[in-house]
């Protein structure tokens, strides 16, 4: 911990004659801020410290932008803190706008970006600057949505014009929000403003900018032009590999992914590394391919001397679990060289769930699960409460019911979004507070008719695990929130254009099979971005090949 800030002496606001070695003092401190060392930003809030303890420090609108800076590099919340309280002592925060931008900095790299808004909103004299680094705040702390508002009151009310630094982050908040057409304009913006030279060669040359649209149209849903994005790049780092393989997995264009990977490797002769294997893992997992999946493994560790980590452990599991191959999986746990995380029990769980190996093995799984610290426990007792339910075991179903509302969990809501005209459209189950919700309601039972004269009956395994009525379940499955979204899509859609969702959960096997039927009976492509991936919808098909 480094030592308190709090008992500085306030230096004096009218006190801006320092002595003749302040400004090499500022210089010094300056450069330790900006050397991106730990020990030596220790030593610049150490050298802060000691300046303002002095009988003449330095300016503080010089010197607290370094000690900040420093801070953030260290992500020192409680010397941050320190600091505003002097900085709003000395009234530079927020009438400052270099010590306002600073501060922040400093909670944007503490993963506090609603204390950054609060301050942002007080700044009276905002710069690009201050806009960049809350913008970029809220995107990089996974408030996409906010980050993507903020972009467009910047446009309506700054009168500024975006710089490099603003669309990299609004190409990250689009890709994370799923915003395909406010994508596409930042994209222009680049090509149109940051050209350099006119006719955008500055941009398409730029290694780090094309990075980025391959991972904005990757997830967008557009995997085709993030390819041809990625083919066109005359230059490519290893991130750019890495990027297009799994997005081209996430997609479900498996085979693509990994000839992609040995086309780096055989032909490009670009060096893999750990996330490279992370991406071709998940391709040969998204694809069920246990073969390969084993000899990239192999490759990783014994052609590459790559050690494994966590995630790519995760991968192996995961694929060969969900293949059947549930001992082997255990095998791989027990020869990691690290603690097996909450992640990899789930997926055992999972697995054990969907291949009906028995509740003995199932409850071990749990168990272990829920020994690891996860925020995400409510997961495991819903897994559990779903083997229970396979086995008509419903008072143990009830049980589980019962330890989650006792220690106060609640299953993730789910939620999809689809975005219309430019707006990012959010829908929860049964939701019924969208200004059109009459009109969806009304598509949705027209959508519920035409699936019942194709023959669809709903698969209730999914439903909620309580030995409730069949009807019942079948209410909450077609109110599940990506049907909302799909009949809101229905109402809005350009002919010929697909409709792109995007969801929080895993897509359930009801919702699955419907979106087959409603492709083929709409001729309609549904796109929908799930937490695991990417299923493309069309003429009564899905890209997963129902593996998923």
């Amino acid at each position: 911990m480094l030592p308190s800030l709090a008992a500085t002496p306030i230096p004096s606001t009218t006190s801006h004659r320092p002595d003749p070695s302040s400004s090499s003092s500022v210089q010094l401190l300056r450069s330790l801020a900006r050397s991106r060392r730990a020990h030596l930003s220790h030593r610049a809030l150490l050298l802060f410290r000691s300046l303002h303890a002095s009988p003449s420090p330095p300016p503080p609108h010089f010197s607290l932008p370094a000690a900040l800076s420093a801070a953030s590099f260290l992500a020192a919340l409680p010397e941050g803190r320190q600091l505003h309280a002097l900085a709003a002592k000395l009234a530079l925060a927020p009438a400052h706008t270099v010590v306002a931008n600073s501060l922040l900095h400093l909670y944007a790299s503490c993963g506090l970006p609603d204390a950054a808004l609060a301050l942002f909103r007080h700044i009276p004299a905002k710069s690009l600057v201050s806009w960049n680094t809350v913008i970029d705040a809220l995107a990089s702390n996974g408030d996409h949505l906010g980050a993507l508002d903020l972009f467009r009151e910047m446009q309506r009310n700054a009168g500024l014009a975006p710089d490099a630094y603003t669309v990299q982050s609004v190409l990250g908040a689009c890709a994370g929000a799923g915003s395909l057409s406010l994508g596409v304009y930042a994209h222009a913006l680049l090509l149109r403003e940051l050209g350099g030279d006119g006719d955008g060669k500055a941009v398409s040359r730029d290694v780090l900018i094309n990075n980025s649209l391959v991972d904005l149209y990757g997830k967008c849903g557009a995997v085709e032009i993030a390819r041809q994005v990625f083919d066109r790049m005359p230059k490519r780092d290893i991130t750019s590999w890495n990027v297009m393989i799994l997005t081209l997995a996430n997609h479900g264009c498996v085979r693509e992914s990994v000839d992609l990977f040995d086309r780096m490797t055989r032909v490009e002769s670009v060096v893999p590394n750990a996330i490279t294997f992370v991406a071709v893992l998940s391709a040969c997992n998204h694809g069920g391919m246990f073969e390969e999946s084993r000899r990239y493994f192999e490759m990783m560790v014994s052609e590459y001397g790559i050690r494994p980590r966590i995630e790519h452990y995760g991968c192996m599991v995961d694929i060969l679990a969900r293949a059947g191959f549930i001992k082997e999986a255990l095998d791989v746990v027990s020869g990691m060289n690290c603690r097996p995380d909450a992640i990899i029990w789930r997926s055992l769980l999972g697995a054990c769930c969907k291949q009906n190996a028995g509740s003995e093995l199932s409850e071990a799984m749990a168990k272990m699960a829920l020994d690891v610290p996860d925020d995400a426990v409510s997961g495991v007792y819903v897994l559990l409460s779903r083997v229970y339910a396979s086995a008509q075991r419903w008072n143990d179903v009830g049980m589980v019911r019962r330890l989650m509302s006792e220690e106060g969990l609640k299953k993730e809501p789910g939620f999809s979004s689809i975005e219309m005209d430019g707006l990012v459209h959010q829908f929860v189950a049964g939701d019924t507070s969208h200004p059109r919700s009459e009109e969806i309601y009304m598509k949705l039972d027209e959508i519920d008719q035409r699936l019942a004269s194709s023959g669809y009956k709903p698969d209730l395994s999914e439903a909620r695990m309580v030995a409730g009525m069949d009807h019942t379940k079948g209410t909450a499955l077609r109110l599940h929130s990506e049907r909302l979204a799909i009949s809101f899509g229905l109402l809005k859609a350009t002919a010929g254009e697909p409709i792109r969702i995007l969801k929080n959960l895993r897509v359930c096997k009801d919702c699955h099979t419907t979106s087959k039927l409603i492709s083929e009976l709409y001729g309609v492509e549904i796109i929908v971005r799930d937490r695991i991936r990417f299923h493309h919808f069309k003429d009564g098909a899905c890209s997963c090949k129902d593996y998923w």
